[in-house]
């Protein structure tokens, strides 16, 4: 089984026992055990430990290839270098910062909205066997005696590189994609296991509190009761 789905299903599982002991111990002395229906705020409560349990998360990973070039100019000639240089960057979420108060239950709705806290991006992995290096003008190069200067210069280029093409629009969105879908997994599926017909909203905010990004699990029921009302009675 893929090691997310596990998780998945664990934090489900959890959620539902830790829900329904907090249901039997405040239930009154005495009272037989009552068919009701299941907290959503509970179980969310409960999926939100778990998900704080799994730490730091993940949630995608994309490879980028840098292409740096420094050059130095000596009695009229010019030496270059050329540093071909791929890396990985991952993105992750530290789940651990998840809050009650990123929380917020809307029952008229039936919606469950949870805030994530900012998408977080490591730094470059740089596979540096498999780079590639070109130069030209080692006469220059020899009496200048600049070529270390040059290949830290197309190092630090490269690093600078791969981190613009990691924060750029389409990758954000990819991985801000990626971590909503699962954790709005990770809460709507001990919602639906306790047979609660629930959606999970899932947000990125960022500091001014601008909307980053926003994904929506609906139940199908839902869907399908959403589209009936959109196309309207059937004809005659």
């Amino acid at each position: 089984m893929d090691p997310r789905r596990l998780k998945l299903a664990l934090i489900a599982f959890g959620a539902l026992l830790v829900a329904g002991i907090a249901g039997y111990a405040l239930r009154p002395n005495g009272a037989a055990p009552a068919a009701a229906q299941p907290d959503p705020r509970a179980l969310a409560d409960a999926a939100l430990l778990s998900l704080r349990d799994q730490g730091r998360l993940v949630v995608y990973g994309a490879r980028y290839v840098a292409v740096a070039t420094a050059k130095d100019s000596r009695l009229g000639l010019t030496a270059s270098k050329t540093l071909i240089l791929p890396a990985t960057v991952r993105y992750g979420l530290d789940l651990t910062r998840l809050r009650r108060s990123d929380l917020a239950w809307d029952a008229p709705t039936r919606t469950l909205t949870v805030t994530l806290p900012p998408l977080e991006l490591s730094a470059p992995q740089f596979d540096t066997a498999a780079a590639h290096e070109e130069s030209e003008g080692g006469l220059v190069l020899a009496l200048s005696g600049n070529e270390k200067a040059l290949d830290e210069a197309n190092r630090r280029a490269a690093a600078d590189d791969i981190l613009k093409q990691a924060r750029a629009a389409a990758p954000l969105d990819t991985a801000r994609g990626a971590a909503m879908r699962l954790v709005a997994s990770s809460f709507a599926m001990p919602l639906r296991a306790a047979g609660l017909e629930a959606s999970v909203a899932v947000r990125f905010v960022d500091p001014s509190g601008k909307e980053e990004a926003s994904f929506l699990d609906r139940p199908r029921a839902v869907e399908d009761r959403l589209r009936a009302r959109q196309a309207g009675p059937p004809a005659r």
